[in-house]
This record gives C-alpha cells, sequence and structure tokens, in this order.
C-alpha cells in the first residue's frame, strides 16, 4: 500500500510554515498544503545530478519518453529566481541539479525531502545520475551502487553533529537496485550495466587517489595499492555524493539509487582523455536507464 512520507524530525510537525531558502519555494502553511499537493502532489521519481543544463536535458528526455504534451518553453527552472539550484517538473518527475560534491547535494536533498513529504507523494524514488571514474571496468560502464564506501573504504557515512562524530549506514534498497539493472537494460545497448560498490570521497584529488592534484605526496605505487584494495571489496566506481545520499535517504525511509557512468579506468590513469562528442555520448547512458526504469515505475 503506497503511503506518503514521514521524516525523521519530530520539530517540523511545530512549524506554521517553512521557506525551503536554498530551492526559493515556500511553504506557507505547514498544517494545510493543500495547494502544495496539487502542484507537487502527483510526484513520484526526484532525480538529481550535478548540474543545471544536465538536469534540462534529462526533464526533455522523460517528457519525451513518457509522451507528455508540453512545450520546451513550459519545462521552466522553478528555483531560478534562488540562484543556486535549478529544478524542473516534468508530469509526475522532479529533476534537480545538485551541484559538486556532498555537501550541495546534502543542502538540496534535505529540500526536497521535505519538499514531498509536505507534498504528501507517495512511495516517492530518489535517483542520482553522474559520472564517475571506474575501477577495473571499461569507460562507458554504467554503474547502479548496492553499498557506498568513504575514503576509509567503509560502508559507512559520518556526520559532525553538535559536536559529535554520528556514523550511519550508507546502502540502498536490494530491491530498487535490481530492478534498475533489469528495467534499465536493453539489447539494443552497446555499453554494460552492473551493480557494484561505489566509494564517494570528499575529494576529487587526493582522496580519490589521483597523483595530477596541485598537491601529492604518495607515489604511483602507493596509489596502484590502494586501488586494487577498493577493487577487492567490490568498488566499480569513485564519485562524490553516494556516502552521503546512500545514508540520509536510508536513514529518512525512502527509496533511493546512485547511477553514473564511468568515464575513465582508473587502473589506466587519471586523466580524462575521451572527446567532448564521446562524453556527451556517455552521460546520455544513464538518462536511458533512469528512463526505462521510470517508465516501467510508472506502468
Amino acid at each position: 500500500m503506497a503511503k506518503s512520507v514521514e521524516l525523521k524530525n519530530p520539530h517540523l510537525n511545530a512549524m506554521n510554515s517553512d521557506y525551503l531558502y536554498h530551492l526559493n519555494i515556500n511553504v506557507p502553511n505547514t498544517k494545510d498544503t493543500s495547494d502544495f499537493q496539487k502542484q507537487f502532489g502527483d510526484v513520484r521519481v526526484v532525480c538529481a545530478g550535478g548540474t543545471k543544463s544536465r538536469m534540462y536535458e534529462l526533464a526533455l528526455h522523460l517528457r519525451d519518453l513518457l509522451k507528455i504534451k508540453k512545450k520546451d518553453s513550459d519545462i521552466v527552472d522553478l528555483s531560478e529566481s534562488g540562484h543556486r539550484y535549478a529544478l524542473f517538473k516534468v508530469g509526475p518527475i522532479l529533476c534537480a541539479s545538485h551541484g559538486v560534491g556532498s555537501s550541495t547535494f546534502s543542502v538540496v536533498l534535505h529540500e526536497l525531502l521535505k519538499l514531498v513529504k509536505y507534498a504528501k507523494c507517495e512511495d516517492p524514488v530518489f535517483i542520482r545520475v553522474g559520472t564517475c571514474g571506474g575501477i577495473g571496468v571499461p569507460p562507458g560502464t554504467v554503474v547502479v551502487t548496492k553499498n557506498a564506501y568513504n575514503g576509509l573504504l567503509r560502508n559507512e557515512h559520518e556526520i559532525f553533529i553538535l559536536g559529535e562524530r554520528v556514523v550511519r549506514p550508507a546502502r540502498f534498497p536490494e530491491n530498487v537496485i535490481k530492478d534498475i539493472v533489469a528495467y534499465g537494460a536493453s539489447a539494443d545497448d552497446d555499453f554494460q550495466i552492473i551493480s557494484g560498490n561505489t566509494m564517494s570521497t570528499d575529494c576529487f584529488y587526493e582522496g580519490q587517489g589521483r597523483i595530477d592534484g596541485a598537491i601529492c605526496e604518495y607515489d604511483e605505487n602507493a596509489k596502484m595499492s590502494f586501488l586494487k584494495r577498493c577493487h577487492g571489496l567490490g568498488i566499480r566506481n569513485i564519485e562524490m555524493e553516494a556516502t552521503m545520499f546512500a545514508s540520509v535517504t536510508y536513514h529518512a525511509g525512502v527509496k533511493a539509487a546512485d547511477i553514473c557512468v564511468t568515464l575513465i579506468n582508473r587502473l589506466n590513469g587519471d586523466q580524462v582523455e575521451i572527446t567532448m562528442e564521446t562524453k556527451k555520448t556517455y552521460e546520455s547512458r544513464p538518462f536511458l536507464v533512469v528512463g526505462r526504469y521510470v517508465k516501467k515505475l510508472l506502468e
């Protein structure tokens, strides 16, 4: 039986209004959200990705795939006046930008979770789409995250709250992962869709074991030893959001998935050397996977 989102924050129930500041969306009356429900109550899927342009392209793709009859001009940025994040609505789907890294994503994720709560959305699924570095898989592979590991190679996310270190699990629902892999694949695809563990770091360079950053105090052998250790743990890609995303959604009790395409095999080097044309082709692959899954979900 479908149910609306109930967040683990009793203080929200005592608030008369709530301003989702970074989305620049106001909930003037949290006791009567009927108008808010008219605007967002039908949302079943919330997609998130790094940039505004990528999320706009995803919104266009989903609009066409689901045959939602609207013109390009009708897909408007609902958060444009906030000058921070972009938010597009296409039928029962929201597409939001989240910037780079867990810190910027965390801000908008909290507000998106509150949005679906106030709108009384039923069983929404949150999906992050992005790019990443692969470990032992060819560039262009789509990886659906199983468990998310932090930079210490632990399957957990840590956050400092009121001066204390709080550690929470960082995992995604197994049934969602299986459905995405099953429904997201097509016999006509020229790329692989796999499920694997993901390492998520707070740093693109040193935190991911690169030797091409502004600072590096380890050698190539140490780097390769670390990457092979990651591979031995079933980690098949590295990015910067998965642990936080898995932890927050798991703790909030909502379904979620992280879907990324690899631009490089880190066992072969650190620099992304593919052409922009190839990069654009690779970036469209998670769109195809998400589209097929969403279409099946909405049937």
